[in-house]
Protein backbone atom coordinates (compact mmCIF):
# COMPACT_ATOMS: atom_id res chain seq x y z
CA UNK A 1 0.00 0.00 0.00
CA UNK A 2 1.37 3.38 -1.24
CA UNK A 3 2.01 6.06 1.19
CA UNK A 4 -0.86 8.34 0.32
CA UNK A 5 -3.29 5.38 0.45
CA UNK A 6 -2.33 4.62 4.14
CA UNK A 7 -2.68 8.19 4.87
CA UNK A 8 -5.94 7.97 3.42
CA UNK A 9 -6.92 4.97 5.66
CA UNK A 10 -6.41 6.77 8.78
CA UNK A 11 -7.72 10.01 7.87
CA UNK A 12 -10.86 8.68 6.41
CA UNK A 13 -11.44 5.18 7.01
CA UNK A 14 -15.00 4.84 6.79
CA UNK A 15 -14.87 5.76 2.89
CA UNK A 16 -11.78 4.13 2.26
CA UNK A 17 -13.19 1.03 3.96
CA UNK A 18 -15.74 0.05 1.78
CA UNK A 19 -12.79 0.68 -0.97
CA UNK A 20 -10.70 -1.41 0.27
CA UNK A 21 -13.29 -4.05 1.00
CA UNK A 22 -14.28 -4.10 -2.51
CA UNK A 23 -10.86 -4.60 -3.95
CA UNK A 24 -10.17 -7.45 -1.71
CA UNK A 25 -14.29 -9.07 -2.85
CA UNK A 26 -13.68 -8.41 -6.62
CA UNK A 27 -11.00 -11.01 -6.62
CA UNK A 28 -12.22 -13.71 -4.76
CA UNK A 29 -12.70 -16.06 -7.66
CA UNK A 30 -9.35 -15.51 -8.74
CA UNK A 31 -5.98 -17.57 -7.64
CA UNK A 32 -3.23 -15.60 -6.39
CA UNK A 33 -0.72 -15.38 -9.06
CA UNK A 34 -3.60 -14.45 -11.79
CA UNK A 35 -4.92 -11.29 -9.01
CA UNK A 36 -0.93 -10.37 -8.50
CA UNK A 37 -0.43 -10.64 -12.85
CA UNK A 38 -3.29 -8.25 -13.14
CA UNK A 39 -1.93 -5.60 -10.72
CA UNK A 40 1.13 -6.24 -12.44
CA UNK A 41 -0.21 -5.28 -15.51
CA UNK A 42 -2.05 -2.02 -13.93
CA UNK A 43 1.08 -0.58 -12.48
CA UNK A 44 2.86 -0.52 -15.48
CA UNK A 45 -0.35 0.96 -17.54
CA UNK A 46 -0.48 3.54 -14.99
CA UNK A 47 3.57 3.63 -15.24
CA UNK A 48 3.64 3.86 -10.90
CA UNK A 49 7.27 2.47 -10.52
CA UNK A 50 6.76 1.71 -7.08
CA UNK A 51 3.99 0.22 -7.55
CA UNK A 52 5.52 -2.49 -10.02
CA UNK A 53 8.43 -2.66 -7.57
CA UNK A 54 6.16 -3.74 -4.91
CA UNK A 55 3.76 -5.80 -7.53
CA UNK A 56 6.43 -7.55 -8.96
CA UNK A 57 7.98 -8.88 -6.41
CA UNK A 58 4.49 -10.18 -4.57
CA UNK A 59 3.99 -11.72 -8.06
CA UNK A 60 6.98 -13.67 -8.12
CA UNK A 61 6.47 -14.87 -3.85
CA UNK A 62 3.16 -16.24 -5.30
CA UNK A 63 5.19 -18.26 -7.55
CA UNK A 64 4.76 -16.27 -11.31
CA UNK A 65 7.93 -17.24 -13.13
CA UNK A 66 9.66 -14.91 -15.25
CA UNK A 67 8.17 -15.68 -18.46
CA UNK A 68 4.74 -15.93 -17.19
CA UNK A 69 5.30 -11.72 -15.90
CA UNK A 70 6.64 -10.88 -19.78
CA UNK A 71 3.46 -13.13 -21.46
CA UNK A 72 1.02 -11.16 -19.37
CA UNK A 73 2.75 -8.06 -20.28
CA UNK A 74 2.67 -8.67 -23.80
CA UNK A 75 -0.74 -10.15 -24.17
CA UNK A 76 -1.72 -6.69 -22.54
CA UNK A 77 -0.12 -5.58 -25.52
CA UNK A 78 -3.42 -4.01 -26.72
CA UNK A 79 -4.06 -1.75 -23.45
CA UNK A 80 -0.24 -1.16 -22.84
CA UNK A 81 1.50 -0.25 -26.32
CA UNK A 82 4.93 -0.77 -26.53
CA UNK A 83 6.29 2.23 -24.77
CA UNK A 84 4.85 1.32 -21.50
CA UNK A 85 5.87 -2.52 -21.76
CA UNK A 86 9.67 -0.94 -22.62
CA UNK A 87 9.32 0.96 -19.61
CA UNK A 88 8.49 -1.86 -17.39
CA UNK A 89 10.90 -3.89 -18.99
CA UNK A 90 13.73 -1.25 -18.28
CA UNK A 91 12.30 -0.82 -14.51
CA UNK A 92 12.42 -4.41 -13.81
CA UNK A 93 15.91 -4.90 -15.11
CA UNK A 94 16.78 -2.10 -12.94
CA UNK A 95 15.29 -3.95 -9.71
CA UNK A 96 18.55 -6.93 -10.75
CA UNK A 97 16.31 -9.64 -9.70
CA UNK A 98 18.33 -12.93 -10.37
CA UNK A 99 15.31 -14.40 -11.71
CA UNK A 100 15.26 -12.42 -14.81
CA UNK A 101 18.79 -12.28 -15.70
CA UNK A 102 19.30 -14.14 -19.23
CA UNK A 103 22.27 -16.90 -18.83
CA UNK A 104 22.31 -20.77 -17.88
CA UNK A 105 19.27 -22.28 -16.59
CA UNK A 106 19.22 -22.26 -13.07
CA UNK A 107 20.53 -24.74 -10.78
CA UNK A 108 18.29 -27.06 -8.82
CA UNK A 109 17.43 -26.15 -5.90
CA UNK A 110 19.98 -26.68 -2.99
CA UNK A 111 19.72 -28.29 0.78
CA UNK A 112 21.28 -26.22 3.04
CA UNK A 113 22.27 -26.48 6.77
CA UNK A 114 19.93 -24.14 8.82
CA UNK A 115 20.71 -25.43 12.13
CA UNK A 116 21.77 -28.03 15.46
CA UNK A 117 18.27 -30.17 15.86
CA UNK A 118 18.70 -30.32 19.83
CA UNK A 119 19.68 -26.18 19.57
CA UNK A 120 16.11 -26.12 19.64
CA UNK A 121 13.14 -27.15 22.34
CA UNK A 122 9.65 -27.88 21.15
CA UNK A 123 7.05 -24.79 21.62
CA UNK A 124 10.63 -22.79 20.92
CA UNK A 125 10.78 -20.14 17.65
CA UNK A 126 13.85 -18.80 16.15
CA UNK A 127 14.88 -16.63 13.48
CA UNK A 128 17.70 -17.96 11.59
CA UNK A 129 20.60 -16.73 8.79
CA UNK A 130 21.26 -19.33 6.96
CA UNK A 131 23.68 -18.77 3.46
CA UNK A 132 22.25 -15.20 2.90
CA UNK A 133 18.79 -16.32 3.59
CA UNK A 134 16.56 -15.39 6.15
CA UNK A 135 14.52 -17.95 8.12
CA UNK A 136 11.64 -18.37 10.44
CA UNK A 137 12.40 -21.74 12.41
CA UNK A 138 9.07 -23.41 15.03
CA UNK A 139 9.25 -26.80 16.52
CA UNK A 140 6.66 -28.36 18.50
CA UNK A 141 5.72 -32.14 19.24
CA UNK A 142 4.68 -32.65 15.70
CA UNK A 143 8.00 -31.55 14.27
CA UNK A 144 9.67 -28.70 12.31
CA UNK A 145 7.92 -25.72 10.13
CA UNK A 146 10.44 -23.45 8.50
CA UNK A 147 9.16 -20.21 6.55
CA UNK A 148 10.93 -17.18 4.76
CA UNK A 149 11.83 -14.74 7.20
CA UNK A 150 10.92 -11.81 4.65
CA UNK A 151 6.69 -10.31 5.87
CA UNK A 152 4.44 -11.35 2.05
CA UNK A 153 3.07 -7.85 2.20
CA UNK A 154 6.28 -5.41 0.99
CA UNK A 155 8.92 -7.99 1.52
CA UNK A 156 10.07 -6.54 5.17
CA UNK A 157 12.62 -8.71 6.95
CA UNK A 158 11.08 -10.86 9.84
CA UNK A 159 14.07 -9.65 12.77
CA UNK A 160 14.61 -12.14 15.76
CA UNK A 161 12.88 -9.13 17.34
CA UNK A 162 9.45 -9.94 15.73
CA UNK A 163 9.10 -13.23 17.20
CA UNK A 164 7.28 -14.09 20.26
CA UNK A 165 6.07 -17.07 21.12
CA UNK A 166 4.64 -19.14 18.35
CA UNK A 167 4.23 -15.69 17.12
CA UNK A 168 5.64 -12.96 14.41
CA UNK A 169 4.50 -9.99 13.78
CA UNK A 170 5.67 -7.48 10.80
CA UNK A 171 7.05 -4.16 12.79
CA UNK A 172 6.33 -1.75 9.23
CA UNK A 173 2.46 -2.42 8.80
CA UNK A 174 1.82 -5.21 11.84
CA UNK A 175 0.85 -8.54 10.15
CA UNK A 176 0.89 -11.08 12.41
CA UNK A 177 1.51 -14.61 11.71
CA UNK A 178 1.08 -18.00 13.72
CA UNK A 179 4.19 -19.74 12.99
CA UNK A 180 2.33 -23.17 13.72
CA UNK A 181 0.59 -23.06 10.35
CA UNK A 182 2.50 -19.94 8.96
CA UNK A 183 -1.39 -18.47 8.38
CA UNK A 184 -1.29 -14.41 9.05
CA UNK A 185 -3.96 -14.01 11.86
CA UNK A 186 -4.20 -9.75 11.89
CA UNK A 187 -4.21 -7.23 9.53
CA UNK A 188 -3.35 -8.89 6.27
CA UNK A 189 -4.72 -11.92 4.36
CA UNK A 190 -1.22 -14.31 3.31
CA UNK A 191 0.84 -16.38 4.58
CA UNK A 192 4.83 -16.93 4.70
CA UNK A 193 6.08 -18.81 2.27
CA UNK A 194 6.84 -22.06 3.69
CA UNK A 195 10.24 -23.93 3.03
CA UNK A 196 10.60 -27.98 1.88
CA UNK A 197 12.92 -29.35 5.21
CA UNK A 198 13.91 -32.20 6.59
CA UNK A 199 15.95 -33.67 9.49
CA UNK A 200 19.09 -35.55 9.20
CA UNK A 201 21.94 -36.91 11.57
CA UNK A 202 20.59 -34.50 13.97
CA UNK A 203 20.70 -31.14 11.73
CA UNK A 204 17.56 -29.43 9.97
CA UNK A 205 18.06 -28.91 6.13
CA UNK A 206 16.06 -26.46 4.49
CA UNK A 207 15.37 -26.34 0.61
CA UNK A 208 15.45 -23.71 -1.69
Amino acid sequence: MSDALEYLVKARPEAMGHYLAFLKASGRSLDPKTRALISVITKVHAQTERGLRQYLKRALREGCTPDEVLDALLVAFPALGLSRIVWAVDVILAMDLPAFRLGPPAAEPAWHDALATRSLRAGMARRVDCDGRGLLVFRDAQGWRVYDSRCPHQGTELQASALAGCTAACPQHGWTFDLRSGACTAVGDRPLQALPHRVERGRLLVQW
